[in-house]
C-alpha cells in the first residue's frame, strides 16, 4: 500500500519498533550474537552425568557410615544437579545476562522466603 507521500507503509511493525520477527533471529541477523548450542552427544553426556549423580545419591543414602554428614551429601548432590540441568537444558548460559540476574534473584528470593517460613514454625530450635 502506498501513502500519499508515496511511502509504503509495511504491513508488519518494523524490527526496531519491539516487535519480534524472525528476522532478529541469529540465522536472519548477521549482526546477532553467534554461539553453538550443545550438540545431542552432549545432552546424553550430561544425562549420563546427572543420572551417575543420582546414583551416587542413593548409594550414599543407604551406607549406615555417612548418616552424620547425608543430608550435606544430598544436599551438594541436588545442588551439583540443579546447576548442570539449568545451565544446559535452559539454556542459561548463553541467554542474555538479565535472564540469568532474574532467575539468580527468584532462587535467592524462593530461599529467603523459603527460611523466613521455617523460621517461623520454628524448625531452627527442634
Amino acid at each position: 500500500m502506498a501513502s500519499e507521500a508515496g511511502t509504503s507503509t509495511p504491513d508488519r511493525p518494523a524490527p526496531d519498533s519491539g516487535a519480534v520477527t524472525d528476522e532478529a533471529t541469529p540465522d536472519h541477523d548477521p549482526t546477532a550474537p553467534a554461539h553453538g548450542h550443545p550438540t545431542e552427544a552432549a545432552y546424553v553426556k550430561v544425562a549420563l552425568f546427572l543420572a551417575a549423580v543420582t546414583a551416587l545419591e542413593v548409594a550414599v543414602y543407604y551406607v549406615p557410615a555417612l548418616e552424620g554428614v547425608l543430608v550435606p551429601i544430598l544436599l551438594a548432590c541436588g545442588l551439583i544437579k540443579f546447576v548442570m540441568v539449568v545451565a544446559v537444558f535452559m539454556h542459561l548460559r548463553f541467554e542474555s545476562r538479565i535472564f540469568r540476574r532474574l532467575f539468580v534473584l527468584g532462587v535467592l528470593l524462593a530461599l529467603f522466603v523459603y527460611t523466613i517460613v521455617l523460621t517461623t514454625f520454628d524448625v531452627w530450635s527442634r
